[in-house]
């Protein structure tokens, strides 16, 4: 948890000690320079004091190297851009944010644990362009306008540690790959709807298949899942649909980077949701980010009354989304999809799209926000009795050392909140789910049995059960949306 606090520094407070600990001699240097008078000889006594780690951007501003501008820095990082504005002072201001850093190591670090919380450094000279070069580049020109008599700097110490970022043209070929690529954010009337707008159309078809057509899953055709460790590169060839074993925390030796807690009405409404269709179905999921306690909060699941696939329909129900998002005081932390005959187990085409979604929540000024991903799989056989398997999952970056493998999906620890009550939202909602299957070809026929003793109607009730309030008062309003799956098929 400390990691993930040190991930979000504000402004200034950007690892000024790592200033200090690049700058030894700088401010002797430049008093020296005040006090003498005319242009040194190269290699004179400011190259004698200045060694390669004491090179700041200050340094490389004042003798003309660089130019303060805004847009001139980048860094590429597994797949996610940031841009920078170079002050004249030496600052970089972060553009989506306005946060300001005092050192390329400082931004460097910030930006790349937002996107891999346990990066511990940035590598920042390394990492961070000026105009399309490495910094690290700048800084050697530097040495050899003022040091010509040094011996060459070992290029590959000011790397070291540090994997070669991918540029942005070779984003096209992660595309390629497999790998959508982040789309610029939109304008929009609000900073805060804007920000809520493009979360919700950032997650707009995450499971989908082919345009204009049902996700459906073949029911008889079970895929037997591959473990990760397996995968290897990326391959283009391999079916994106392949299903992948989660990953615990604690077999790869390290702590999950958030608490979890999600309210039973979720469940019970996405459950509801997926069982429905034998269609994969999709929703949103809101709630709240406590970065103190570092504590993501699962209030309120948003099913999109939508097929996946009908791109303009799917506009209007995010909206709608959106909306409600911004009147409850609600986030958007999340989505969640249904494997209607399948295991509870996120595909490569899922782990792709949720790598992308988590990227895309990031950017706000709280830094590290955790997007979590829930399965669920209400027919699947494999499950133990007739609660559905609600699956959550996280996905862990790549090693940097191999940035065009898969990301590694986890597995979330989580702890469940029994709500009271049914709330007037839940009990529309499920009703408004009826009225949009009713009469569809993938509708699920509840009378028809699903297993030698149950309906499937049966199931829906016992997976249900479970997650359903002690408070029974609603009990005859779920009877009646019972009645009317009954009727609807």
């Amino acid at each position: 948890m400390a990691a993930l606090a040190a991930a979000s520094p504000g402004g200034d407070e950007a690892l000024e000690e790592d200033e200090d600990e690049l700058e030894p001699g700088l401010d002797e240097a430049e008093a020296e320079a005040e006090a003498g008078s005319g242009a040194r000889p190269a290699g004179g006594s400011r190259g004698a004091v200045l060694t390669r780690r004491g090179i700041t951007l200050r340094v490389l501003l004042r003798d003309g190297l660089l130019e303060p501008a805004r847009g001139v820095l980048s860094i590429y990082y597994l797949g996610k851009k940031f841009v920078g504005d170079l002050g004249a002072d030496g600052t970089i201001t972060w553009q989506e944010t306005g946060q300001v850093f005092n050192s390329p190591s400082a931004w460097a670090t910030h930006c790349k644990r937002l996107v891999n919380p346990a990066k511990k450094s940035g590598c920042g000279w390394a990492s961070v362009r000026y105009k399309g070069q490495k910094l690290d580049q700048y800084k050697a020109a530097w040495l050899r306008q003022h040091q010509p008599n040094a011996p060459p700097a070992d290029e590959s110490l000011a790397s070291e540690g540090e994997d070669e970022e991918v540029p942005e043209e070779e984003e096209e070929e992660a595309a390629h790959e497999g790998r959508a690529p982040v789309p610029e954010p939109v304008a929009a009337k609000k900073p805060e709807e804007r920000s809520k707008k493009q979360q919700s159309r950032s997650a707009a078809e995450p499971a989908g298949t082919e345009h204009g057509a049902p996700a459906k899953r073949m029911e008889g055709r079970a895929r037997a899942p591959v473990r990760y460790c397996s995968l290897g590169t990326r391959d283009s060839a391999r079916n994106p649909q392949t299903l992948v074993e989660v990953t615990s925390f604690a077999a790869i030796n390290k702590f999950q980077p958030f608490n979890v807690a999600i309210s039973s009405n979720v469940l019970l409404l996405l459950d509801f949701h997926s069982h429905l269709t034998r269609s994969e179905v999709v929703g949103y999921l809101g709630g709240r980010w406590d970065t103190n306690t570092q504590l993501l909060t699962v209030l309120r699941a948003f099913p999109c009354r939508t097929r996946l696939g009908d791109a303009e329909a799917a506009g209007a129900v995010e909206e709608e989304i959106c909306q409600s998002l911004f009147l409850r005081g609600l986030s958007l932390v999340g989505w969640y999809h249904s494997h209607p005959f399948g295991p509870a187990l996120p595909s490569l085409h899922d782990i792709d799209a949720q790598m992308d979604y988590q990227l895309k929540l990031q950017g706000s000024g709280n830094g590290f926000q955790p997007c979590l991903a829930l399965i669920c799989g209400p027919y699947y056989h494999g499950n133990p009795g007739v609660e559905s398997k609600i699956a959550p999952f996280w996905v862990m970056p790549p090693p940097e050392q191999r940035p065009n493998d898969y990301g590694i999906p986890m597995d979330v620890e989580v702890a469940y909140i029994q709500d009271g009550f049914l709330t007037n939202d839940v009990l529309q909602e499920m009703t408004l789910l009826v009225d949009f299957y009713k009469g569809a070809p993938d509708l699920v026929k509840f009378q028809e049995l699903w297993s030698q003793d149950q309906t499937y109607l049966d199931k829906l009730k016992g997976s249900l059960a479970a997650r359903t309030p002690k408070d029974q008062s609603f009990s005859h309003v779920l009877e009646q949306i019972f009645g009317l799956l009954k009727l609807s098929g």
